[in-house]
Order: structure tokens, then sequence, then C-alpha cells
């Protein structure tokens, strides 16, 4: 991670995600649009990773001990990256720059199908300082999306986007290969990304588990992964325009990615969360020669490496579902504190023949500081309660979440509610909008 760009120290708010569900009248009918259903993400084997990271090392130690831009042990790091995704199918191109006097390199490497004017991307930077190896700065995000993309080759992945991967040059210097990257794409093509993801240390010995607040979607996608594992997260803030999100996001490219944590110190409350050692910083060896391959939490970068999956296989390589009737309200519903009742947000349905479908597609977006408080249920024309949300997630906020719910017993017309309880007090919020899909 690089140095170039001065910290945000200012607390960061829970931000509103209206806009991730298309605007269409409370209560009114919408025209019907596509669902999805993403193939099963894999288990990225962190031996596996791990293994890179022994390699990314070995070539630190034999060239004067780091892999920084200019020097011998980053052109052996990116030609050890690119002889892996040649063997496995990818298409790559080395990019080639110039800073501070001596050439750097990029590799960008495609996975042959999906859409190509829809592509999604996954980035990290390769370079280390001149300190030390960089294994958690960064071969920990360089290694996990190399396994992962070699992991869509074993699984002769068919996405429905088309994927990308890229390792950054001399970001060390000040996001220098990134820029290079995005600066010389001509608009056509810049437009053509629908998303870029950045890994850069997402193996801190001391831990923590950070997810990038920018684009709804993509922050919600990551959050959804670790909330299925029960590992509370947070947005974000240490890395705000210190890594190579921040050229794609100047560009208008929407972006996300994860983060384990660098020079911050953990607190007494994220200790107690995540485990580890409060008072300490998440990586001691930041920018330092102890920057080894004994400075891995295996814990943090086997989890980080199942996200990654998890997020490209559900962004980038769902298949196409027929769609149904959707039907949405999206009218703001403040959703008192406890101990006040429930609320609803109704909608109202017809022209729909007979009774709802087992596969009842219910997507929520609640804004809401603490989502374990939230019991959210959708309530059929009859009455019968389906429940949708019980207090889950921890200290999380939002509850942005696609259900699928079997309805198949209750008649697809009339009224259908979402009703949201706070369960417990000190926390504030509101529906943002719902949708029924049938």
């Amino acid at each position: 991670m690089s140095l170039s760009v001065s910290r945000r120290l200012a607390a960061v708010t829970a931000v509103a995600v209206a806009g991730l569900f298309a605007a269409t009248a409370p209560s009114a009918f919408a025209a019907p649009t596509a669902v999805t259903a993403a193939p099963t993400p894999p288990d990225i084997p962190v031996a596996n990773v791990k293994a890179h990271l022994t390699q990314l090392q070995s070539i630190a130690t034999a060239n004067g001990g780091n892999r920084a831009h200019g020097k011998a042990g980053y052109k052996a790091s990116i030609d050890y990256v690119k002889a892996k995704l040649d063997a496995a199918g990818f298409t790559t191109t080395l990019q080639t720059f110039t800073s501070s006097g001596a050439t750097g390199y990029n590799l960008i490497a495609d996975w042959p199908g999906g859409d190509p004017n829809s592509v999604l991307m996954s980035g990290s930077h390769l370079d280390s300082v001149n300190a030390g190896p960089g294994i958690n700065d960064n071969g920990s995000g360089s290694a996990a999306i190399l396994e992962t993309a070699l992991a869509v080759s074993r699984a002769q992945l068919q996405p429905t986007k088309h994927l990308r991967f890229g390792w950054w040059g001399a970001e060390e210097l000040g996001m220098i290969g990134s820029k290079y990257y995005v600066n010389n794409l001509p608009a056509a093509e810049k437009s053509k990304i629908s998303g870029y993801l950045n890994f850069d240390m997402i193996g801190s010995p001391n831990p923590g588990y950070f997810v990038y607040d920018d684009d709804p979607t993509i922050e919600q996608t990551f959050k959804n992964y670790y909330a299925g594992i029960g590992i509370a997260t947070e947005i974000e803030t240490e890395g705000d325009g210190r890594s190579d999100h921040a050229p794609f996001k100047s560009a208008g490219i929407k972006v996300g990615g994860l983060f384990s944590g660098a020079d911050y110190t953990k607190t007494a409350a994220q200790a107690q969360k995540w485990g580890g050692t409060s008072g300490q910083a998440f990586d001691r060896c930041y920018h330092s020669s102890c920057d080894t391959t004994a400075n891995i939490n295996d814990t943090a970068l086997d989890r980080n490496s199942d996200a990654i999956a998890y997020a490209i296989w559900n962004l980038g390589a769902a298949t196409p579902v027929p769609p149904g009737a959707s039907f949405e309200n999206t009218a703001d519903v403040t959703i008192p504190d406890s101990p006040a009742a429930a609320v609803n947000s109704p909608i109202t349905v017809s022209g729909v023949t007979g009774n709802a479908p087992a596969t009842t597609k219910v997507d929520v977006n609640i804004v809401h500081t603490y989502r374990g408080d939230l019991v959210v249920d959708l309530v059929a024309p009859d009455g019968t309660v389906y429940n949708l949300h019980n207090r889950a997630g921890g200290s999380a906020d939002n509850l942005v979440q696609s259900y699928t719910v079997n309805a198949s017993s209750e008649v697809a017309n009339g009224v259908w509610k979402l009703q949201v309880k706070d369960a417990a007090a000190q926390d504030v919020g509101y529906i943002n909008s719902w949708k029924i899909t049938f």
C-alpha cells in the first residue's frame, strides 16, 4: 500500500444505499427484471495461496531482499505470475511504463468468454518497498487473486461478465502502474468495466476485516460472505486513496475491495470482535524488512481469499434466470427504536395469475446502524408471516439482501407487506426500498 496520499482520519458514518434497486413508484407494477443465480463459488485452498507467497519470498531473497519497482525481484515476480496464468489458459498482456528512470510492468490477464461490454476486473499491486520482500504488502493480495484466477481455470468457468485480472507495478511510488493503465484506456474501454475489485494487504498478522464502502452492490456482496461465516466487518478507511482502486474510482468506475489493516492500531473493541492484540498495529512489519512469510495470518488470508472467489463468482459468473413480474415500493419508512412496534411497507400486487411461486424473490434495502437488532418478515395478503431476517449480522450496518421464499400456498394478488421491528435500543434506520418478484 502506498503512503503517497494522506489518510482520512474522520469517522465514517453509515451511508444510505439508495439506487441499488431501480426506482419505481410505490406499489406500482414494474417491468420484469432478470434475476441471477450464481454457480457455487469454490473454497480457495489457502495452502496454494501460501505456496505463491513462498515463491515471492524466494524471489525477494535471491534479489537483494525486495521486489521493488525497477529491481530484478519485481520483474521476476511478474514473470512468475505470468507463467502460471499462461499455463492456465489466460490471455496475458505485459504493459510497460517508465517511472523514476526505470521500466515498470503491469500484467493484465483476460479469461476467455463473457460479455466483452461488461468487464469485472480484480487487481492487486505486486511491488514491494525497497525495505523488504513485501509478503503481506502486497504479496497477499497478489497471491490470492492469482489462485482465484487459477480456480476460474480449473472450473472452466463460463461467466456472464468478462473476467479480467491485473497486477500493478510501482504502487508504492504513488499508484503509478494502475494510473498508467487507467489513463491509457480509451473512454469506450473504461465504460465497459462494470466494477474493479482491489485487494491490498489481506493477510495482516493482527488482522481486521475491512470492506470498502465505495459501491453499495460490491460492498454488500463482501458483507454477505462475511455474514455467512459469522464475521463482523467494518468500513475500510485506512487505505482510502492510497491503493490502486483510486485511479479507477477517479475515472468513474465502480470499485470495492478488502483490507486487513496496516499500521493503524487495533482497538480493544476490535480485538474483542476479531481476536488478536489490542494496542498493536494490524501489521507491525508494514513497509519493513520483517514483512516476510512469517508476517501472515493464515486465517485472515484464507477467509479473504474465499471472499474474493465469492465476489467474483457472484458478481461476474451469474447466469440469467427467466424473470417474473416485479413490484417495488421505494418510499422511505422510518424504523423506530425499540421498544416501538413494528412498521410496515406495503406493495399491492395485481395482474399475476394463480399462486406465488415456490421461489418468490424478496429484495430488501434497509439502512440501519445495527442490523443485528432487526427482525424482518414478509407478510402475505392472508396474514401469513415468513421470516426473512432474525437479528443476524452482529454490529454490521445496513441490510441489503435478497431472499427466496416458498410462498406457493399464497395467492399472488393482494397486499404484501415488509414488516420490520427494531428489537433492541439505541439504533436508528429506515426501510429504503423493497421489491417482490414472482
